[in-house]
This record gives C-alpha cells, sequence and structure tokens, in this order.
C-alpha cells in the first residue's frame, strides 16, 4: 500500500496524475515554509483540514522517506527500484 501510494504521490508532483489529485500535494516551500533540507528534497505540506483521509495520508508518507528518494531529479524507474529496496528489504 505505501508503495503505491508513493508512487502516486511522485506522479501527481510531475502533473501526471489528474488536477482533484495534484491539488492534495502542495510543497512546503508554497506556503512560505522554508524547505527542511537540500533544495533538490521535496518536502510536502500537509492540510489542516481533510475531507479525505487519502488527502493526508500521501504527503505524510512522503516525507517520512528517505531524503534520497525525495530528490527532485529522481525518475520514476528509479524511484521503484529505490522505493523497492527501501521498503521491502
Amino acid at each position: 500500500m505505501e508503495f503505491k501510494l508513493d508512487l502516486l504521490v511522485y506522479k501527481s508532483l510531475h502533473g501526471l496524475t489528474p488536477i482533484y489529485l495534484s491539488d492534495d500535494c502542495r510543497f512546503v516551500s508554497e506556503f512560505g515554509r522554508r524547505r527542511l533540507q537540500s533544495s533538490d528534497v521535496w518536502s510536502l505540506a500537509l492540510r489542516r483540514v481533510s475531507v479525505r483521509a487519502s488527502q493526508l495520508a500521501g504527503p505524510k508518507l512522503w516525507n517520512i522517506l528517505l531524503a534520497s528518494l525525495r530528490q527532485s531529479d529522481i525518475t520514476i524507474r528509479e524511484l521503484k527500484t529505490l522505493l523497492k529496496t527501501h521498503l521491502f528489504a
């Protein structure tokens, strides 16, 4: 489940999902907060008010991934490989 949700967040960040899913994933920098680590690492902000649990689950799981998995220049193929190694090791 976590694997699929992380892939969905990745696709949302790259504009590969419908808008209603992409709207749930907002960068921390869009809310005037600074990024916590390197500028190449994507951190997502969580909404305070949420109608669906999935609006919180995706960004929350994404933010707890290793920074090396959240790099902005990583391809989906690389993410799948690294994610499988990380989650199923």
